[in-house]
């Protein structure tokens, strides 16, 4: 389905930001990309839905390929044509606008005219969005607004949707929800998902393959299964030592990590 073929970004033409980084995103599948703030999760997000463009960022060697169709020489507005949607970091949402108007605004790529049944359908996944369908949305909860977002990328009826750190700002029992829905999506609009994400655990629990990411680069990866029971992610990902214990981060030397894992 989705292919990045050693991919490098670059950001006005001299920051190098993505190092050669593959990945693949199997029909149906949710695959998950993990790293710590300034690893190019989110660089890598937008390669692929073409708002690097917005942000003087391009493709400059490798190449990004999507059902056999190439995706770096393409704008933005030609990719969602595609079936990608990319749900942006931090909630953006027009806050102006009700509930189901923000909803209704997922329907302007493709206007199919089953509106009313796609929002019924978001309603069945986010049942305390019918219940705010009036509100401007600018009132609503972290939570609430994480809900209209993928809701209304769901109007869209994407065929892969990248989701740019869900659970950013939530407390831990919307994270909970928000990723049970996520994975009811997968499973039954069969929509394949790119998952970037801190939180590790959360992520690796419905994924079903992941990839770790740091300066750039891609340094593990391997179904979600065997990287939850990783050495290396339950220490530096899930803050775990050997003997089960919690580790603070600040306890971590890092450089034995990147030895090991780029070496």
């Amino acid at each position: 389905m989705l292919k990045l073929n050693n991919i490098e970004v670059v950001y006005s033409d001299v920051i190098l930001v993505l190092r050669g980084v593959s990945l693949e995103v199997g029909d149906g599948q949710i695959v998950a990309l993990l790293g710590a703030n300034g690893a190019g999760k989110t660089t890598t997000l937008k390669s692929i839905s073409g708002l690097l463009r917005t942000e003087l960022g391009q493709v400059t060697r490798g190449n990004i390929e999507f059902n056999g169709a190439r995706l770096d020489r393409l704008l933005p507005e030609q990719i969602v044509r595609h079936g990608i949607i990319q749900v942006l970091e931090g909630r953006r949402l027009f806050a102006h606008l009700t509930v189901e108007e923000n909803l209704i605004a997922g329907t302007l790529a493709h206007g199919n005219g089953r509106t009313k049944t796609d929002v019924e359908m978001v309603y069945t996944y986010f049942p305390r969005l019918r219940d705010l369908r009036r509100r401007v949305s600018g009132y609503l909860s972290g939570g609430e607004q994480q809900m209209v977002v993928i809701g209304r990328a769901l109007m869209a009826h994407p065929k892969l949707m990248l989701l740019d750190e869900p659970s950013l700002g939530l407390a831990p029992l919307i994270v909970r929800e928000i990723f049970e829905v996520i994975q009811k999506i997968n499973q039954q609009e069969k929509t394949a998902i790119l998952l970037v994400e801190q939180i590790a655990q959360a992520a690796l629990a419905i994924a079903h393959h992941g990839y770790v990411m740091e300066t750039g680069r891609i340094v593990l990866d391997g179904p979600a299964d065997k990287l939850r029971e990783n050495e290396d992610i339950k220490e530096f990902y899930l803050g775990l030592t050997q003997l089960g214990e919690r580790k603070s981060y600040r306890e971590v030397k890092h450089y034995k990590r990147r030895k090991r894992w780029l070496g």
